[in-house]
C-alpha cells in the first residue's frame, strides 16, 4: 500500500441519495432528545450490541444471560462465550475514550476485547490466516508481513480522505475485514469501529449500532462482503451497509415522529383546557346563573366537556355552588 493509497471504491448517484436521505433522518432524530440522557435505556442498547456482535461470533449466550454477566450475575454457559461478554462490555465502556483515527487504539480496544481469549491480545497478528465456510476457504487475510504497514496507511487514508464520514466508515469496515489484521477478534473489531467513527460524527449512531444491524441481517451482509472481494471493489458493500443504516434511521424517525405528534396533541388538549377554565371563570364572574349549556354555546365546546371543568374547578375550590341545579347559582 503506498503512501497515496486510495481503497477501491467508486462513489455513484446511489450512495449520493442515501447519504442525503440519511442526513435528513439523523437532522429529524436529534431534534428529539428523549433517549439521550437515559442512562437505563443507553445501558439496554449497550447490552443488545454487545449481545449481537456476539452472536454473529457464534456466541452461544442468549440475551438474557448476557444481560446476567454484565451485571455480574453467575451464570451456566461455556467459560469462553463469558469471557468474551465480559471483554466485550470492556471494550465499549472504555471506547468512548478512544479516538477511532488512532491506530494505537484500535490495538489498545483489540486488547480489550481479546484479553485471555487469544496470544497476541492488542497486536496484529503475525502469522497468515483465511475465513472459512466449513473447510472452504472464502477469503485469505492479507500475508502478515504486509499487516502493520497496510493498517498504517489504511489509518492515514481515513484522517485524510474527503469522502463523507458515513461513507469513510464503511469503506474502513470492508478494508479491516479484508486485511484480518488480528489472528481473532477481525468481525466484532471491524463492526465496533465503524460504529466509533459514526458516532464521532453524530452522537445519534450510539443509539443505532452497526452491531446490531449487522446481526439483523447476517446472511446477506456475508454474501455482500464476498461479492465485493470477488469484484475487488467495495462499493456495493458500502451501498449495503448505508441502505441498513437508512432504513434503521428511517424506522426511528418514524416512531420518534408519531410520538411526537402524540406529545403535541396533549399539549394542544391540556392548553386548550387551561384557557377553557380561564373563559369559564370569567363568564361566571359576569353571570353566576349561567348554566353548563350557556357556557358550551359561549365557548363553542360541548356541555359535557363544560361539565368536567365546572367539576375541577369545584374540586379545587375556585368556584363554589349554591343553591339547586335549576335555580342556583356559582360564585368565584
Amino acid at each position: 500500500m503506498s503512501e497515496n493509497y486510495q481503497p477501491p471504491f467508486t462513489m455513484n448517484e446511489e450512495i449520493t441519495n442515501l447519504i442525503v436521505e440519511i442526513g435528513e433522518y439523523v437532522g429529524t432524530i436529534t431534534t428529539y432528545d428523549a433517549l439521550r440522557p437515559n442512562p437505563i435505556l443507553r445501558r439496554e442498547n449497550r447490552i443488545k450490541t454487545i449481545y449481537s456482535s456476539l452472536a454473529i461470533e457464534q456466541n452461544t449466550l442468549t440475551l438474557e444471560q448476557v444481560t446476567d454477566v454484565i451485571n455480574g450475575k453467575r451464570i451456566l454457559g461455556p467459560p469462553q462465550d463469558i469471557r468474551e461478554v465480559k471483554n466485550a462490555y470492556e471494550a465499549y465502556e472504555r471506547a468512548s475514550d478512544l479516538d477511532p483515527y488512532n491506530i494505537k487504539n484500535l490495538l489498545k480496544a483489540h486488547k480489550f476485547m481479546m484479553e485471555g481469549l487469544v496470544k497476541g491480545a492488542g497486536s496484529f497478528r503475525s502469522g497468515n490466516v483465511g475465513v472459512y465456510a466449513g473447510t472452504v476457504l472464502i477469503h485469505a487475510g492479507t500475508p502478515a508481513k504486509y499487516v502493520p504497514d497496510l493498517m498504517k496507511q489504511l489509518f492515514i487514508w481515513l484522517k485524510q480522505s474527503k469522502f463523507h464520514p458515513l461513507v469513510k466508515s464503511c469503506i474502513f469496515h470492508y478494508e479491516f475485514e479484508f486485511i484480518h489484521p488480528f489472528a481473532d477478534g477481525n468481525g466484532r473489531m471491524g463492526r465496533l469501529w465503524q460504529s466509533m467513527i459514526l458516532q464521532k460524527w453524530k452522537e445519534v449512531f450510539a443509539w443505532i449500532p452497526v452491531e446490531t444491524l449487522v446481526y439483523e441481517n447476517q446472511d446477506e451482509y456475508y454474501k455482500v462482503l464476498q461479492r465485493a472481494d470477488n469484484a475487488g471493489d467495495s462499493t456495493e458493500f458500502v451501498e449495503f451497509m448505508l441502505g441498513m443504516i437508512g432504513d434503521a434511521l428511517k424506522e426511528i424517525s418514524e416512531v420518534n415522529s408519531r410520538t411526537n405528534v402524540a406529545i403535541n396533541v396533549a399539549i394542544n388538549v391540556a392548553e386548550n383546557v387551561v384557557k377553557n377554565e380561564e373563559k369559564i371563570i370569567i363568564l361566571l364572574r359576569q353571570d353566576g346563573s349561567m348554566s353548563a349549556k350557556m357556557l358550551a354555546e359561549s365557548l363553542r365546546i360541548t356541555q359535557r366537556q363544560v361539565q368536567r371543568i365546572l367539576a375541577k374547578l369545584k374540586s379545587e375550590g375556585k368556584i363554589i355552588r349554591h343553591g339547586s341545579n335549576k335555580n342556583g347559582y356559582w360564585e368565584v
